[in-house]
C-alpha cells in the first residue's frame, strides 16, 4: 500500500493557527464558536483555536441528540472543553427536532437521511446564533477526506465561516492529535456524525479511512487515473471507483449556488473581491 506523506506538524500548527487568527482579525470578531462533538476532527479544531486565540475567545457549543448520541460522546465533549479552559454549554437538541416533526406535514420517520441532515441543520442555526450573539466566527471542523467525499451535510456541519483543518486527511489529523497531546481515546475514536442511531462513517462508507486517504491523495495530488490507482495500490476497483465517484457526485456541496448569466460580469465569476482588502 502506498502511504501518505508524513507532514511536519510542527509548520501545519503554525500555518493553521496564523489561518484562524487572521480569519478572526479580517472579521472584526471577538473569536469563534465550534461545535464539539467529543470526536477527532472537533477536538483538533478546538486545540488549535486555542492556541491561535487563547482560550478566552474560544467557545464550545456540545450539541447532542439524546435519541442518537452516545453519552460517551457528550463527556469527552466535556472533558476536552474543560482541559483547553474553553467555555461551554451544552444543549440536547432533541425537543428541537420532534418539534420539526410535529409541525412538518410531510415529515416521516422513515426518511432517516434528511432526518439526520436536519439534525445538522439544526446544530448549524444555534452555532450561527451564538455566533451573531457574541460576534464570532463558526469555526468549521471538517477534513480534507470528508470535503472530497461530501461526508457532511450541506448547509448543516458544512455551514461554517472558516475551515481550519480542511486542508488535512483524516489520517493526517489523527496524526496531528497525537503531536497535540489529545487523549487516546479521541485520537483512536472511530469517525461518526452521529445523525442516526449507530452510525459509523467507515461502515456506512464501506471502507476505511486509511483506503480512503490513499485512494484520494493519488487521485487528487498525484492526478492518477482510476486505473493507475487500482494497478498501484492493494485496494478492489470496487472500492476505488466508489470513492472517486463520491468526489465527482457531490462536488456542488463545494460551490457556491449556481448563476444564471444575464450580464457581462457576475458575481463570483467575472467579479470578486479583493480578498485583501479592509
Amino acid at each position: 500500500m502506498i502511504g501518505i506523506p508524513r507532514l511536519d506538524y510542527d509548520y501545519v500548527v503554525e500555518r493553521i493557527t496564523s489561518f484562524i487568527r487572521d480569519s478572526v482579525k479580517r472579521a472584526k470578531a471577538t473569536g469563534v464558536v465550534i461545535g464539539l462533538s467529543g470526536g477527532i476532527d472537533s477536538s483538533v479544531t478546538a486545540a488549535l483555536a486555542v492556541k491561535a486565540l487563547g482560550r478566552e475567545r474560544v467557545t464550545g457549543l456540545i450539541l447532542p441528540d439524546s435519541e442518537t448520541t452516545p453519552m460517551e460522546d457528550v463527556q469527552d465533549a466535556r472533558e476536552l472543553a474543560e482541559s483547553l479552559g474553553i467555555s461551554h454549554f451544552q444543549l440536547d437538541i432533541h425537543d428541537i427536532f420532534q418539534v420539526y416533526g410535529k409541525m412538518l406535514p410531510f415529515y416521516g420517520e422513515q426518511f432517516k437521511v434528511a432526518n439526520g441532515n436536519l439534525r445538522a441543520r439544526i446544530r448549524m442555526t444555534i452555532l450561527y446564533y451564538y455566533a451573531n450573539i457574541s460576534n464570532k466566527l463558526v469555526c468549521g471542523t471538517g477534513d480534507k477526506s470528508e470535503l472530497l467525499l461530501g461526508y457532511y451535510t450541506k448547509y448543516g456541519d458544512g455551514g461554517v465561516d472558516i475551515l481550519p483543518i480542511a486542508d488535512l486527511y483524516k489520517t493526517q489529523v489523527r496524526e496531528l492529535a497525537r503531536k497535540l497531546g489529545l487523549p487516546k481515546k479521541i485520537c483512536e475514536k472511530p469517525s461518526s456524525p452521529r445523525l442516526w442511531p449507530g452510525q459509523m462513517a467507515e461502515a456506512e462508507l464501506g471502507i476505511t479511512y486509511e483506503e480512503i486517504d490513499q485512494i484520494l491523495y493519488l487521485y487528487v495530488e498525484q492526478n492518477k487515473s482510476a486505473e493507475e490507482i487500482i494497478e498501484e495500490i492493494g485496494i478492489s476497483p470496487e472500492k476505488v471507483q466508489e470513492v472517486i465517484e463520491r468526489v465527482h457526485r457531490n462536488e456542488h456541496k463545494r460551490l457556491p449556488p449556481p448563476i444564471a448569466k444575464v450580464s457581462r460580469h457576475t458575481v463570483g465569476q467575472e467579479w470578486r473581491m479583493p480578498w485583501n482588502l479592509d
